[in-house]
């Protein structure tokens, strides 16, 4: 059963930090590419950074360049995202994805809250 478990959202003030984790269960892991994307209310669903299978080749969404870094471990299945200097505007719910081009596939985590208010 493929599961992917986020975890480590909460309650920040802004300018604080939350880092992210998503553990990965039920598939091979490090042939997937990572991502991690938010959906602040009222908002589509936005591409926020993501990683390729060994970890050497990584994206930013423009909004979060110098403030977040995404990770992982291929050893424990699992990738975090390290966001400092938090803003009210990145209040949203972050969910975690895994996407494979070939073979064509693609899961999806359940959602963690982040939200950034004093």
């Amino acid at each position: 059963q493929v599961q992917l478990v986020e975890s480590g959202g909460g309650l920040v003030q802004p300018g604080g930090s939350l880092r992210l984790s998503c553990a990965a269960s039920g598939f091979t892991f490090s042939r997937y590419a990572m991502r991690w994307y938010r959906q602040a209310p009222g908002k589509e669903r936005e591409l926020v950074a993501a990683i390729g299978s060994i970890g050497i080749s990584t994206n930013y969404a423009d909004s979060v360049k110098g403030r977040f870094t995404i990770t992982r471990d291929n050893a424990k299945n699992t990738v975090y995202l390290q966001m400092n200097s938090l803003k009210p505007s990145d209040t949203a719910v972050y969910y975690c994805n895994a996407f494979r081009t070939t073979p064509k596939s693609e899961y999806w985590g359940q959602g963690t809250q982040v939200a950034v208010s004093s």
